[in-house]
């Protein structure tokens, strides 16, 4: 019950004893009204007692109780309980004031985590039903919250690829149960991890599973991805694995291939259009440098982005520096901006070397706090203008035919 409806409860509680004392005396109508004086007195005093008690600390406390129940479901494991806690974090938040809203805080959980407007949820499509058919191409995901870019980056490949294969059934998986469980509390979208995605290919009787992943490299989210695919390889009459987008990694940053070549050209014909010019060589003359920011990791598949960086100069493109997240191997944001301020460039356009336009492109690259890359490029001086493009590249059509073609690869075998 909250406190206002307690107080009035409370209130109509003593008026009732009140009366009920007067009533029940049989003395005259005086000894009611004084018994009702004082029954009203009572209620006002306990009325501006329960008001009292509407403190910051109880505001806080509230909050503090949905921060938990987020930080709960921010978790990279699915249990039977999931469902029934991702419906009650929901239902908390929805019972707080905006005030109270504003001060959820909690390991994991902060007002953003319900509150903030990523996009129409329904026009996402979970790809998570049954009547699969024989013939499945999972579409294998990290996955991202945002609903806008869900539905134009993630759903665009997969779209892709059902258009490609009318006769097979394409359904998706992600592998991050944090972003399934975020999607499942905010939406009430019910989107399959890779072994709930895996049994229902068992249990509708697929033989034939091609998995399509749209991860950048051979990374730990792949190397994850095998080995639960491994655990259910005999329940199928063949399994095939696709490439992902940039193909195989290679020893070192000097090694590149058809499919980074590909991608070099296609993200910076893109950027280079979105900003206006009509090709990359006019854009260096106006003092402009594009900047593709990747996510980053310490496993050894983080050479790719070397090799991007290689790839960008062996095509000539001596305006396009790559950068990550994570800022191994001389890639981080101030190395970045050394690089491009060196080479004389005056202005500066961000964009994300990500599938997805979500998290990291709108909060670590166009951001507003200080340690962006938007805020710190801008912080250092040395630009007359930084821009940026939210844009992930799922969205671009060349980039879902490179799937599509990864994809035709091992269907054709």
């Amino acid at each position: 019950m909250k406190r206002k409806q307690w107080a009035a409860w409370l209130t109509a509680a003593v008026l009732a004893v009140g009366m009920l004392a007067g009533c029940g005396s049989g003395d005259s109508a005086q000894s009611t009204k004084d018994a009702d004086s004082a029954a009203q007195e009572a209620a006002v005093s306990a009325d501006a007692e329960v008001i009292g008690t509407e403190t910051e600390e109880d505001d806080q406390a509230l909050a503090d109780h949905v921060a938990a129940l987020i930080d709960a479901i921010y978790v990279q494991e699915w249990t039977e309980e999931t469902e029934e806690q991702c419906a009650a974090a929901k239902e908390a938040w929805d019972a707080l004031t905006d005030e109270q809203k504003e001060l959820v805080e909690g390991e994991e959980a902060d007002p953003d985590y319900f509150g903030r407007d990523t996009g129409d949820a329904s026009l996402d499509d979970p790809l998570n039903g049954d009547d699969i058919g024989e013939n499945e191409i999972l579409v294998v995901s990290f996955g991202t919250s945002f609903n806008d870019s869900r539905a134009e980056d993630i759903k665009g490949i997969e779209d892709a690829l059902q258009e490609a294969y009318p006769d097979w059934s394409v359904r998706r998986a992600f592998t991050a149960q944090i972003i399934i469980n975020h999607i499942l509390a905010r939406d009430g979208e019910s989107i399959d991890n890779v072994d709930q995605a895996l049994q229902r290919a068992v249990d509708n009787g697929v033989k034939n599973l091609v998995i399509q992943p749209t991860h950048l490299m051979h990374g730990a989210e792949y190397d994850e991805l095998m080995e639960t695919v491994e655990e259910y390889a005999d329940s199928f009459e063949s399994v095939q694995v696709a490439e992902p987008l940039l193909g195989e990694v290679g020893d070192d940053a000097t090694v590149i291939n058809e499919d980074k070549a590909a991608v070099a050209q296609i993200v910076t014909a893109e950027a280079v259009e979105t900003a206006g010019y009509e090709t990359l060589d006019a854009a260096a003359e106006d003092g402009v440098a594009f900047v593709f920011m990747g996510h980053g990791t310490s496993h050894t598949a983080n050479v790719t982005y070397n090799q991007m960086q290689t790839q960008m100069e062996t095509l000539g493109y001596d305006n396009v520096f790559i950068g990550t997240v994570e800022g191994y191997d001389g890639t981080s944001c101030e190395e970045v901006i050394e690089k491009v301020a060196a080479a004389g460039y005056t202005k500066v356009v961000l964009r994300p070397l990500m599938v997805v336009a979500g998290d990291h492109a709108n909060n670590d690259m166009a951001g507003e706090d200080e340690d962006s890359w938007l805020s710190m490029f801008e912080a250092s001086g040395s630009f007359e203008s930084v821009d940026t493009q939210i844009e992930g590249l799922g969205r671009i059509g060349a980039i879902q035919e490179l799937y599509v073609e990864h994809t035709a690869a091992v269907i054709n075998e």
